[in-house]
C-alpha cells in the first residue's frame, strides 16, 4: 500500500530499491516472502478444486481440506497435474497417479 501511496515519485523509486535488498527473496523467511508465498499456494489449491469442478468431480469436504490446507507449490502442483486426468477427488492424493484405482 506504501509503494502505491508513494505514486511515480522519486520516493516510490528509492522505496522499490530499498525492498528489493531488504527482502532478500528467495529463502530467507520474510514476512513479505511468506506471504507471497501463502498466496500463491492458495491460488494453486483453488485452481486444483476449480479443475475438479470444471471436469463434474464431486469434491468431499474431507479433500477440499486437505487441498485448501496445503502450502507446499511442488504437491500443489502435482496435484493440479492429477486433477487433470483423475476420475475420482482422492485419487489426487496417490503417489503416482498410475497407483489410482482403475475407474474403468
Amino acid at each position: 500500500m506504501l509503494e502505491v501511496g508513494l505514486e511515480n515519485t522519486p520516493a516510490r523509486k528509492k522505496w522499490r530499491e530499498l525492498m528489493a535488498v531488504i527482502t532478500n527473496f528467495p529463502g530467507r523467511g520474510t514476512f513479505i516472502e511468506e506471504t507471497y508465498l501463502e498466496g500463491k499456494a492458495d491460488g494453486k489449491a483453488e485452481d486444483v478444486l476449480r479443475v475438479l469442478k470444471t471436469r463434474g468431480i464431486p469434491v468431499p469436504d474431507e479433500v477440499r481440506q486437505r487441498v485448501s490446507g496445503c502450502a507446499d507449490p511442488d504437491t500443489l502442483d502435482r496435484w493440479l497435474d492429477q486433477a487433470v486426468t483423475v476420475s475420482d477427488a482422492e485419487d489426487l492424493f496417490a503417489e503416482d497417479p498410475k497407483d489410482a484405482p482403475d475407474q474403468a
